[in-house]
């Protein structure tokens, strides 16, 4: 999991796509964090990305850097610890203008039964399972 998290951190914006009814919804995020072992994302409850999530929990996550792309396909978890929202918040402290852990609005989510993808066009891909 370490390797997917320095991956994403290192591409810096990775694509999240979700479910709305039959449409799929593909929007650029860059929260990426590990807190209690599991690997978080980040949105907001107002947000159209987090009801989708709500109503399908099933979600994929694209990233490409160095010749280089990642998948990762799994369940999102929504997490309400007050603890995960203020270690994602901690790691990206440019957000506490918008979001702070008890607003009623911050999000955070972990992945859960992930299977990640490392991919390029030279080598073999490297799946990772977390």
């Amino acid at each position: 999991m370490e390797r997917v998290y320095n991956f994403l951190k290192d591409a810096g914006t990775y694509y999240l796509a979700t479910v709305e009814g039959d449409q799929p919804r593909v929007r650029p995020f860059g929260t990426v964090n590990i807190f209690d072992g599991k690997l978080y994302i980040q949105t907001g409850k107002v947000k159209s990305v987090s009801k989708q999530l709500a109503q399908n929990p099933k979600a994929e996550i694209c990233a490409f850097k160095g010749g280089k792309w990642i998948r990762i396909a799994g369940e999102l978890v929504e997490d309400d610890r007050r603890e995960a929202k203020v270690s994602m918040l901690e790691a990206y402290p440019n957000l506490k203008k918008m979001y702070s852990p008890d607003d009623g609005n911050t999000q955070v989510l972990y992945f859960k039964d992930a299977v990640a993808t490392i991919s390029s066009y030279t080598e073999p891909a490297v799946e990772i399972r977390f």
